[in-house]
């Protein structure tokens, strides 16, 4: 099966010559994932207890743009955040740009990046406010920033969870959004429009941008969940997903790679052939700046919040009891590594690193 550590090591020194002025973060995503699972990392030795066969498994880069991040990291993340969701109803909130504006974030992508983060948040926290909606001036939301579409191509949006309320002015009140509704999105797409526009001359963006793109629709596509728990299942994997897993790639014949895509409203497979460079450049836009975060919370949902979170649980309870939540998740059972003949669990006996570098153990 070709992988992308292949595509990356047959094609990424021709890619650096073409383009010797690569940004830092690009650079070192590509040095990262040339030698992922090579064992250049080191490597994870394990015996059956069944049949006493020994398996090594290569480490995996620790970049979160590699292919083996999300399968690592998200049984880590998900039940933890899984258990802090709040009771009662939530809606899930898609903000997108127009596809004229995509080319000119692409290159200054950190100030882009937090304009379009900004105005979605401010947005959404005016429009709560006005009484006509909620009138709370507290809501919360976690929001994912993923910079891809299902082509590769370059389609930066955010995915938003939005609890179905806010708090009162006062702090002692849960103030309820009606059912399955949080604010009318029609109303809400022009301000987010406005406020990014705003923010644009601090990013010093506004003066390559077209005029003509503040004139046209910024789509924002609402969807109701009945619970948190739905609603943070439903947003979960783009937190950690990669733009591309080797799973989707078919091959790498004659400079030309094959990768698999779905279209919107269908769940047949197609696939699409790349030019390999131009499969590298697809890929490497979606790389994000060095220390940025694409999951934050906002609002009450945040860390640094002044009202504890049990205290806003306690408070929503009283408006959404609890028969209407879901029944408590058990644990999710411990992650182990089986033999692949017998099935019978694998008792780690040596681990070994030879890189100072962040990695990742796939077992």
């Amino acid at each position: 099966m070709t992988t992308l550590r292949d595509v990356f090591t047959a094609l990424a020194p021709e890619s650096l010559e073409r383009s010797p002025h690569l940004p830092l973060a690009h650079r070192r995503g590509m040095s990262a994932i040339q030698p992922c699972r090579s064992g250049h990392d080191g490597s994870r030795l394990s015996q059956c207890q069944h049949c006493g066969g020994q398996h090594r498994v290569h480490h995996a880069c620790g970049n979160r743009h590699g292919p083996q991040w999300q399968p690592h990291t998200t049984p880590q993340w998900f039940p933890h955040h899984l258990d802090t969701q709040l009771p009662g109803p939530h809606v899930l909130l898609t903000f997108t740009v127009p596809e004229t504006l995509r080319p000119c974030i692409r290159s200054p992508q950190r100030p882009a990046y937090q304009a379009m983060l900004h105005a979605s948040a401010t947005a959404r926290t005016r429009l709560a406010a006005a009484e006509r909606c909620i009138g709370t001036d507290l809501p919360g939301f976690t929001g994912v920033l993923p910079p891809w579409g299902r082509q590769l191509q370059y389609h930066p949006h955010i995915h938003s969870i939005v609890p179905g309320g806010g708090l009162s002015k006062d702090r002692t009140t849960w103030q309820p959004s009606r059912a399955h509704f949080f604010v009318p999105v029609q109303a809400l797409s022009p301000i987010d429009r406005a406020i990014c526009k705003e923010d644009m001359p601090h990013a010093s963006l506004l003066e390559h941008l077209d005029p003509h793109v503040w004139t046209l629709p910024w789509n924002v596509h609402r969807q109701a969940k009945h619970h948190g728990h739905a609603a943070f299942t439903s947003l979960a994997p783009y937190g950690f997903r990669v733009a591309l897993s080797n799973s989707r790639i078919v091959g790498l014949t004659d400079r030309t790679v094959t990768v698999t895509y779905r279209k919107v409203g269908s769940a047949r497979p197609r696939t699409t052939p790349l030019d390999a460079i131009a499969f590298l450049r697809r890929f490497l836009q979606h790389v994000l700046p060095d220390g940025f975060m694409q999951v934050r919370h906002f609002g009450l949902l945040h860390a640094s919040g002044a009202i504890p979170l049990d205290t806003i649980r306690r408070l929503s309870v009283q408006v959404h009891p609890s028969e209407d939540q879901p029944p408590p998740r058990p644990p999710p059972p411990p992650r182990a590594a089986r033999c692949p003949t017998w099935g019978a669990p694998r008792r780690v006996v040596m681990r070994r690193w030879t890189s100072h570098r962040d990695c990742v153990d796939t077992g």
